[in-house]
């Protein structure tokens, strides 16, 4: 975590890019169009990107720990 503070709804939010299709190949495969895309599309405009980061401190597209 970063120090700042999650909420609820950050968690929740989180929750449904963890569950997004896209965001999800991204991570798994780490190449193609949907890699390509929340690395440098979604992690600026998707709200839910933008949750994943503050709650799990790393980007959308980075492979899960």
């Amino acid at each position: 975590m970063t120090g700042q503070n999650i909420t609820e709804k950050d968690k929740r939010l989180a929750q449904r890019c963890l569950d997004c299709p896209v965001c999800k190949q991204a991570r798994a495969r780490q190449k193609g169009i949907a890699f390509w895309l929340v690395k440098n599309v979604e992690g600026g405009l998707c709200p839910f990107c933008k949750a994943y980061e503050k709650v799990y401190g790393r980007k959308a597209h980075e492979p899960l720990a």
